[in-house]
């Protein structure tokens, strides 16, 4: 994964990402901080170990931030990585393939149905054998005799009406309501691209990931919401129609992280890291 600098010299994507960092004269802490990611995403970068990013497409997005971020060109970047032997394709002569079935499974459905046909011939035997139960006449002198009818006493009348209004009652009285947080509506748009993370009250992600100049997004949840965004002055925020301004919440480095509560109110959160899942 290499690639040819000037004087024929082959370097390598981590090389060349480590020594554009070092020209600008960031540290790997530095660097990770102005991008708003762990430094160990970049380590994995400058040392190629790209399994340890995760899928492909968080490897390219890691690789064209860095590129950009320390001045080297990231199209030629990710032509290497996608030259690289983590994209050969599978060998699919090596798929395991079924042993043949084993003579012994073809007497397997005999002997069940041979099983089954005793089981029930002895139902059929036991049944026809079974001792039947015989009918005894009655007595000569109870032959004729009945049973004394019981009068059964009526009800009283206000019992039925006394049922009803106990559930009459019993239907009208208010099931105990639980409080809920209020819904929220978030739009946002980007004049540049920038990270963003949008957590609801419930604990919800309801956006993650590096988003491009020109995109729209609108998001539903339980107020407050959480965000954190990485190049705050490129996005513009609407709570339910109406425009969100973070003030003086973003830092220095263009970054923020906000409370944003029902009524559109705006508080700086507690500061930690955006894309760590």
């Amino acid at each position: 994964m290499t690639a040819e600098a000037g004087g024929g010299e082959r370097r390598g994507i981590g090389a060349r990402l480590r020594t554009a960092r070092e020209q600008r004269g960031l540290t790997l802490l530095q660097a990770a901080e102005r991008l708003h990611v762990d430094a160990r995403i970049l380590q994995a970068l400058e040392a190629e170990d790209f399994a340890a990013l995760g899928a492909d497409v968080y490897v390219r997005g890691h690789l064209r931030r860095y590129a950009e971020a320390v001045g080297e060109s990231a199209l030629q970047l990710q032509e290497l990585y996608a030259e690289g032997p983590q994209h050969s394709p599978p060998d699919l002569t090596r798929i395991p393939r079924g042993e043949p079935e084993n003579r012994g499974s073809r007497l397997l459905l005999p002997t069940a149905l041979l099983v089954v046909g005793l089981a029930v011939v002895g139902l059929l035997w036991w049944l026809l054998t079974l001792p039947g139960e015989k009918a005894h006449p009655l007595p000569a002198d109870r032959a004729g005799a009945t049973a004394p009818l019981t009068e059964t006493p009526a009800s009283d009348a206000p019992a039925p009406a006394a049922a009803g209004a106990s559930a009459a009652q019993t239907g009208s009285s208010p099931a105990p309501g639980s409080t809920t947080a209020p819904q929220a509506r978030l739009d946002l748009s980007f004049s540049g691209t920038s990270w963003v993370e949008v957590s609801d009250a419930e604990g919800r992600r309801l956006l993650h990931g590096l988003i491009d100049s020109g995109s729209t997004r609108s998001l539903s949840g339980s107020a407050p919401l959480l965000v954190v965004l990485g190049n705050a002055a490129a996005v513009a925020m609407r709570l339910n129609g109406q425009a969100v301004l973070p003030g003086p919440i973003v830092r220095r480095d263009g970054s923020a992280h906000l409370l944003i509560d029902a009524a559109g109110r705006v508080s700086a959160a507690a500061p930690r890291l955006a894309h760590q899942d």
